[in-house]
């Protein structure tokens, strides 16, 4: 009569690595084959990645005002009907003009490492990023007061539509200041070195690409009035 023995060794699988993880391709670290591992790394912070998406932004944006002003131009061909220039208008390139030099304090505090002078010129730049908006709102009241409306002339319609536009677009502009100086506040999480630097550069490169488009409309409005 036969006699079949059963071995009583254990079978370790194989097929499953430590912690539920499948094996890489190579069978020898789990994880390696996309399956990832409580202790793999995120994806790496790439500084390129957001420069190179800013710059494609504002070229939409520059393009957009490029259309405006060359439809602007060309209907100063047409039968003339003059709009004056708000003197608000005058006081807001100046607030845009400084508030550019105050930014630049502000990326120049933080290559330094000086903390707090970077955080106070942040605030500068924030106010008189509101304080052109202001008298943006004084420099449309003034049209108003002159006769000159929003639907009253292509013109008058351009002073009104180019303005506003670059008035929401400069509210972008500051919801990336605000962003850099309310990470200064110990509520919220600070920004690594790297991190800051680039957030600093891309707000950077937006903020004097609207004070630029400003300078431009302000020239256009005043040349072809």
């Amino acid at each position: 009569m036969a006699i079949m023995v059963t071995s009583t060794k254990k079978v370790t699988s194989k097929g499953i690595g430590s912690g539920g993880r499948f094996p890489g391709p190579n069978g020898k670290k789990p994880g390696g084959n996309g399956f990832k591992g409580g202790d793999q790394p995120g994806p790496k912070f790439s500084p390129a990645t957001y420069k190179i998406t800013m710059w494609v932004i504002l070229a939409a944006v520059i393009m957009m005002f490029a259309a405006l002003s060359s439809i602007y131009i060309m209907s100063s061909e047409e039968e003339r009907q003059p709009v004056a220039m708000p003197r608000m208008f005058i006081l807001s390139t100046g607030l845009i003009l400084v508030s550019s030099g105050a930014f630049h304090k502000a990326k120049r505090s933080l290559q330094r490492e000086q903390p707090r002078a970077y955080r106070t010129w942040l605030l500068v730049t924030l106010v008189l990023g509101f304080g052109f908006l202001m008298s943006q709102f004084s420099g449309w009241r003034e049209l108003a007061r002159a006769g000159v409306y929003f639907a009253g002339h292509p013109r008058s319609t351009f002073f009104y539509l180019a303005t506003a536009l670059h008035g929401a677009h400069l509210i972008g502009g500051i919801g990336l200041v605000l962003y850099l100086a309310l990470r200064r506040v110990t509520l919220v999480s600070p920004l690594n070195v790297e991190k800051k630097a680039t957030w600093t550069t891309i707000a950077g490169l937006y903020w004097h690409t609207m004070g630029g488009i400003w300078l431009w409309l302000f020239l256009l409005l005043l040349i072809f009035k």
